[in-house]
């Protein structure tokens, strides 16, 4: 999953964003909000994670700006400001959660697969298709009675970007997206390798190659 990261804290920016790092997810951080809206204009982000207090255009503005141009992306507020007033302006606002600082980062990132979850209209913490399913929280795959297999970070990105919307082709542009963050290197056959590792774990039926498109998980029936 791509995650925005708009905030000017230093050290609260490096350690979420290490975090998120950690936790196999493809992260961009900026530290204001003109700059985050720029970067939102530009690149497809599947969750914002947004502080308030921040130079140039605050967080309500970016919100406002976000909501104004029905851009639907899923907002967690990241902020200092509890009180209940704020919690209730930010939510009305158009943010999907509210996370006052300072937060344990297990509990950021659960709530981060319950907004994603929602987003994809699922009740079901575990993505699945009927024939591969994939725990976001323990990064378990499984293909019917087989034992599950714990995947590597961006094995686990990969087919998690897949699974979120099965019957999709997804380029190699867009797996790239899901699974590198700005400045990482990405290899020309990253994701080709990436797809022949899951192949050999989870059998080769699972993701289907599109000739010059892409490649897809199945819909379930």
């Amino acid at each position: 999953m791509r995650v925005l990261l708009v905030e000017d804290d230093l050290m609260i920016g490096q350690a979420v964003q290490d975090a998120l790092k950690d936790a196999t997810h493809a992260v961009d951080w900026v530290r204001d909000g003109n700059r985050a809206l720029t970067a939102l204009s530009c690149q497809y982000y599947d969750l914002l994670l947004l502080d308030l207090g921040l130079p140039g255009k605050d967080g309500l503005g970016v919100l406002s700006a976000l909501r104004t141009r029905q851009d639907e992306i899923p907002v967690i507020v990241l902020t200092a400001r509890d009180a209940l007033s704020d919690r209730i302006l930010g939510l009305d606002s158009g943010a999907d959660d509210y996370l006052v600082k300072p937060f344990d980062m297990s509990e950021l990132l659960a709530r981060m697969r319950a907004v994603t979850r929602r987003k994809g209209g699922s009740a079901t913490p575990v993505l699945g298709n009927g024939i591969v399913s994939l725990d976001p929280a323990t990064r378990l795959a499984q293909v019917g009675q087989e034992p599950p297999v714990l995947l590597p970070n961006r094995e686990f990105a990969l087919l998690q970007a897949l699974l979120v919307r099965p019957g999709v082709i997804l380029s190699r542009s867009e797996l790239e997206d899901r699974i590198y963050g700005w400045g990482e290197e990405v290899e020309s056959n990253a994701v080709e390798f990436l797809i022949h590792s899951l192949r050999k774990k989870l059998g080769s039926q699972v993701i289907k190659n599109v000739r010059g498109a892409g490649w897809l998980v199945s819909r379930q029936e």
